[in-house]
């Protein structure tokens, strides 16, 4: 009997799952699936943290399930290219992909192939950004040896980087670190751990 994960997700703790989960239960028991798990998430699509979602991806890498059951694309994926790079990790554990409302199915020829056109498409949008990206930096590159403004992350001088890793060290957060300084966290946390 095929296993089957199924992932529901609300946007707002005023909405309910409740639609979701009848019709993908009524879904699952048309196909003869076996549910293995359901989980559901209350968050913002573009959220980072999904704790269920994170949850079902670790039992999938663990073969709990044989496919994944959402209700829609956009209630799974932040982005095309999370929903691909997913759909490409749980291709390569060997476990489909259902998406209920669009009626996309990988175990499907018709399904296989909507994931290489998307994937396609995730992989344009890569490109096109990355050549954006170095057009602008040879574009502020020359307008930066003008002008004498250096590209890329400024540095911070090497007293800087001292009293960052001596307050580290006396168990200052990074937080606190980057407020008395002026600096931003990530920069505090480079230079903390370099």
């Amino acid at each position: 009997m095929v296993r089957v994960a199924i992932y529901y997700r609300v946007s707002t703790v005023d909405q309910s799952v409740a639609g979701q989960i009848a019709e993908l239960r009524k879904y699952a028991k048309r196909r003869k699936f076996k549910i293995a798990g359901e989980y559901v998430d209350q968050c913002s699509g573009a959220a980072r943290k999904r704790p269920q979602l994170d949850e079902m991806m670790a039992d999938v890498r663990q073969r709990k399930a044989d496919v994944v059951l959402v209700w829609a694309f956009d209630r799974f994926a932040r982005s095309t290219s999370h929903l691909v790079s997913t759909l490409e990790e749980l291709q390569s554990v060997g476990v489909d992909f259902i998406s209920y409302k669009q009626q996309i199915d990988t175990s499907t020829a018709a399904g296989k192939l909507t994931f290489t056109v998307l994937a396609a498409i995730a992989e344009f949008e890569r490109e096109m950004i990355r050549e954006r990206v170095k057009t602008g930096m040879a574009n502020a590159k020359k307008a930066g040896t003008k002008s004498g403004n250096p590209i890329g992350r400024p540095k911070i001088s090497a007293a800087k980087q001292s009293r960052i890793r001596l307050m580290r060290r006396d168990g200052v957060s990074y937080a606190e670190i980057a407020k008395r300084l002026g600096l931003g966290k990530s920069c505090v946390f480079r230079y903390a751990n370099a």
